[in-house]
């Protein structure tokens, strides 16, 4: 599994949350298994007291997103660190499910979680794929969406360091808005142009008066 994967862990646990809108998907177990997708090992482990556990380390990842999206290189790095110390993960070299063409394994650095409960494991995990994207490709490849009132998280993997939204649907809603803006100051241009010319004549005639 390449370590790239691991980084959409982060992803996927600070969307549960639309801090703008008041949405939170995160109040149940089996919400809290879902994030973990295939990896029903761990998701079985889920109880009921890390529905709340998933909400702390969910408010910790999002300031790392918050930090990078502000230009706090930093203060994005420090709060990923403490994060790294206290969820640490156990890297094992691995060749399940993968082969090349000779039927030999594909050897890969697989993170195996911690043991504990599923809250720490799901954490460590995270934490350490974010980690891998950030020092792979800069904190500026963290972002938080800019069409209000989204703010979901995302990861840049653009070749120009150019993305601005978490999906395409914000992007074309961010577009629309935008677009909507230019016509309506388009529309009021002329009025504001004719009101001012008037004022202009009429200054003038009180002047030649």
């Amino acid at each position: 599994m390449e370590l790239a994967y691991y980084s959409d862990y982060a992803v996927r646990l600070v969307n549960t949350e639309e801090p703008a809108r008041g949405t939170d998907g995160l109040t149940s177990v089996e919400a809290v298994r879902e994030l973990f997708g295939a990896n029903q090992e761990s998701a079985r482990r889920t109880t009921d007291a890390d529905v709340t556990r998933f909400r702390s380390v969910r408010a910790r990842l999002r300031a790392v997103f918050e930090a990078a999206d502000g230009g706090d290189e930093t203060l994005a790095v420090n709060l990923l660190n403490s994060l790294l110390l206290e969820f640490p993960v156990s890297p094992q070299i691995s060749g399940h499910n993968f082969r090349d063409d000779d039927g030999r394994p594909l050897w890969h650095i697989h993170l195996a979680d911690h043991p504990s409960n599923a809250t720490a494991g799901y954490a460590a995990i995270a934490a350490m794929g974010l980690a891998f994207h950030l020092t792979e490709y800069g904190v500026d490849r963290l972002g938080l969406c800019e069409a209000p009132p989204c703010r979901n998280a995302y990861l840049d993997t653009s070749t120009n360091r150019s993305r601005r939204y978490c999906s395409d649907r914000c992007a074309t809603r961010a577009n629309v808005a935008a677009y909507r803006a230019r016509k309506r100051l388009e529309a009021d241009r002329p009025d504001s142009t004719g009101r001012a010319a008037e004022s202009t004549q009429r200054a003038t005639a009180s002047g030649e008066r």
